[in-house]
C-alpha cells in the first residue's frame, strides 16, 4: 500500500513527475465520486503484519510491566519507556510501520508520564505538573527521532496537563474553573491543528496526518466542557437542554464540514445520543429509546456522509475569503 506521502517522495526523487501524480490523484477521485481531500485519509495499516507486530509488542510490554511492577512501579514504567523506544528504532525508523508507530508512541509517552507519577506516589498539582512537563519533553524527543504524526497530538495533551496544573498550583482559586481552562486549551490545540492543516490544504503529505490527530485531541477538549457545564451528565435532561445540545451539535457539524474534519461530530456524538435517549424515555419510549435515537442519528450521519461534498460546496459559496484560504478547496 502506498500513501500520498510516498508518491510525493517519489516526485522528489525524480521517479515520477508532478503532472503524472496529479493525473493519478484526479483519476482516483473520479472513481470514488468524491475528492481525495474529503476522504480525510490517514495512515494506520499497511498490512496485517502491522497488527501482528502490535500484538507481539503489547504482549512483551504487558508481561515486562507485570514482572517489574512486583519489584518496583518506577522500574516497571522505566522498562516500558525504554522498551517502547527500542522497539520503535526497528519497527518505526527502519520498517516504517504505521500502527506499531502509534502504539509504541502512546506506550512511551504514557510510561514516562506514569514514571513521574509513580515517583510521587499520590496525585497532586506538583506531580501532574512534572509528569506533564517530562512527558512533553519525551514526546518532543520522540518526534525529533521518529516523526510519528500522532506525537504532536500526544505532546499537546501532556502540555495541556502541565499548563493547567501549573496554573492551578500558582492560583489555587482556578481549580473551580478547570472546565474553562480545558476549553481554552482545546481552542489553542484547535488553532495549532488548523495551522498544520493550512500548511497542506491538498492533504497529500504527513502534515495532514499531524493535523488529523490534533483535531481528534482538540475536539473533546472543546466539546466536553461545553456539554458538562450544561449538566447533561448530572441528569439535567430537560427539553430545553436537549434542544440546546442538538443545536450545538448542528453548529459543530457545520464547523466539521467547513474545515473538512469529522472529529467534532464524533466527539460530541455521545452527548447527543445520551440527551435524545433521555428525552425519548421521558415521553414513553423507555425500553427502546436508544434504538430509536440510534436509527435517527445513524441515518442522519450516513446521509451527511453521502452528501458531504455537496454540503461543503454549498457552504463554500457563502464562506468568507479569509476562511476559504485556510480550508481545503472544493474541487
Amino acid at each position: 500500500m502506498y500513501t500520498d506521502e510516498n508518491l510525493t517522495d517519489a516526485v522528489t526523487e525524480g521517479i515520477f513527475t508532478e503532472e503524472s501524480i496529479q493525473k493519478f490523484r484526479s483519476h482516483i477521485s473520479s472513481q470514488r465520486a468524491t475528492p481525495i481531500v474529503d476522504e480525510e485519509n490517514f495512515k494506520l495499516l499497511a498490512s496485517f503484519n502491522d497488527i501482528f507486530v502490535v500484538i507481539a509488542c503489547a504482549l512483551l510490554l504487558f508481561s515486562t510491566s507485570w514482572v517489574t511492577y512486583n519489584i518496583n512501579p518506577v522500574l516497571a514504567m522505566a522498562s516500558i519507556s525504554i522498551l517502547s523506544w527500542g522497539l520503535a528504532e526497528f519497527f518505526v525508523l527502519k520498517r516504517k510501520m504505521a500502527l506499531p508507530a502509534i502504539v509504541l508512541l502512546i506506550t512511551f509517552v504514557g510510561a514516562v508520564f506514569a514514571l513521574v507519577q509513580s515517583s510521587f506516589g499520590s496525585l497532586s498539582e506538583l506531580s501532574l505538573m512534572l509528569s506533564g512537563a517530562m512527558s512533553s519533553v519525551a514526546a518532543w524527543l520522540h518526534w525529533r527521532r521518529f516523526k510519528v504524526p500522532i506525537t504532536v497530538a500526544a505532546g499537546a495533551v501532556t502540555a495541556v496537563v502541565f499548563i493547567i496544573a501549573l496554573a492551578v498550583s500558582l492560583i489555587p482559586s482556578l481549580e473551580e474553573y478547570t472546565s474553562s481552562l480545558i476549553f481554552v486549551a482545546g481552542l489553542c490545540v484547535f488553532y495549532v491543528a488548523m495551522r498544520w492543516d493550512a500548511a497542506d490544504l491538498n492533504r497529500v503529505s504527513g502534515k495532514t496526518d499531524v493535523a488529523f490527530w490534533l483535531h481528534l485531541v482538540s475536539a473533546p477538549l472543546i466539546v466536553h466542557p461545553i456539554f458538562t457545564n450544561l449538566g447533561i451528565l448530572k441528569g439535567n435532561d430537560s427539553v430545553l437542554i436537549t434542544v440546546v445540545i442538538v443545536a450545538l451539535y448542528i453548529v459543530l457539524s457545520v464547523i466539521s464540514v467547513t474545515i473538512d474534519r469529522r472529529a467534532f461530530m464524533v466527539s460530541s456524538l455521545v452527548y447527543v445520543l445520551y440527551a435524545l435517549t433521555q428525552l425519548f424515555k421521558t415521553y414513553g419510549f423507555a425500553g427502546d429509546s436508544f434504538a430509536y435515537v440510534g436509527i435517527i442519528i445513524g441515518f442522519s450521519l450516513l446521509l451527511l456522509s453521502g452528501l458531504w461534498h455537496r454540503s461543503r460546496s454549498a457552504l463554500f459559496t457563502i464562506m468568507p475569503v479569509s476562511i476559504k484560504n485556510k480550508v481545503p478547496d472544493v474541487k
